[in-house]
């Protein structure tokens, strides 16, 4: 294989990265409070779509990505109020989240010209950083540093140690003067903002375009990092590169006809769920989550 396709998967493999991990990351710090939210498709879906407008009606990229980022932190914040304050069903928040994105997004690419597609302009898109053997999106570079610096938030600062008192027991770090369905709330609106960050990514930055199956699942691959990260950040971003890889390897042979002729491209696409599937398998029973996660704290 040439060194300039070697490149070529690479690149791919970190661009696909993105949305996974950044969604990973928000949905760790999340699940550590107590708190977990199935509704990540959503909000990528959803985001996608504010985040192309929001380039659009601006002319700036930086629009588009703050507002993606801030449609997901409403959503999530949405999210965590119910979760916590009226002691709603995180499951059934999450899924009702997933199904208001598809019949919303469903609707307005009804009403922006192509239905079922919208293409974002190239000017309004991310600028691409130029490395000599290929260009990268900054936003991998921001994703890194926020895998870095998530995790020395959660396991070296006391809000960190806050986080994961509230997701152990809540009762407790009430005593020790904790509110802690304020910090989980907290929570839920930094992790719908990393998600909404993801979304917007998709539409203004990797894909350039929005279409009612952006996401191809990638809201349930973040949520299984997740599981595979063990609420650790840096697996996170690991377990993001690693789907990420199979996602990038799929789409690159589905333009190489050499590989294409061999092994076909479909076949390849079904990678990246594969995956997914033997991570939860294989991880789900050794991972310790937080003992309160998914119930909601009630002050005795």
């Amino acid at each position: 294989m040439e060194v300039e396709h070697l490149w070529g998967i690479l690149f791919i493999s970190l661009h696909a990265m993105v949305p996974i991990t950044l969604a990973a990351i928000g949905e760790t710090i999340e699940e550590a409070a107590g708190l977990f939210n199935i509704g990540l498709e959503g909000i990528l879906l959803l985001s996608a779509l504010t985040g192309a407008l929001g380039a659009e009606m601006s002319g700036s990229a930086t629009v588009g990505l703050l507002a993606g980022l801030s449609t997901g932190a409403l959503i999530g914040g949405l999210f965590g109020f119910i979760s916590t304050y009226w002691r709603g069903s995180q499951l059934i928040s999450g899924v009702g989240i997933n199904l208001f994105a598809f019949g919303f997004v469903a609707f307005m690419l009804i009403n922006l010209g192509a239905p079922g597609f919208h293409s974002v302009p190239r000017d309004v898109q991310v600028k691409m950083i130029s490395l000599g053997v290929g260009s990268l999106s900054p936003l991998v570079f921001v994703t890194v540093g926020l895998a870095i610096a998530v995790y020395w938030m959660l396991r070296r600062t006391q809000l960190g140690i806050r986080i994961r008192s509230v997701g152990e027991n809540p009762a407790a770090a009430d005593v020790a003067g904790i509110n802690v369905n304020a910090l989980r709330l907290a929570t839920a609106l930094a992790a719908g903002a990393f998600a909404g960050l993801a979304g917007a990514y998709l539409s203004v930055d990797w894909l350039g375009a929005v279409t009612k199956e952006l996401t191809a699942g990638r809201g349930f691959i973040a949520l299984a990092t997740v599981v595979f990260s063990g609420l650790n950040p840096l697996l996170a971003l690991f377990g993001g590169f690693v789907f990420g890889f199979f996602d990038g390897f799929a789409t690159w042979v589905s333009t190489y006809p050499k590989i294409k002729d061999v092994i076909p491209w479909q076949f390849v696409a079904m990678a990246p769920y594969i995956v997914t599937l033997l991570v939860v398998a294989g991880a789900i029973g050794r991972v310790r989550f937080p003992a309160a996660l998914g119930v909601p704290y009630r002050r005795e």
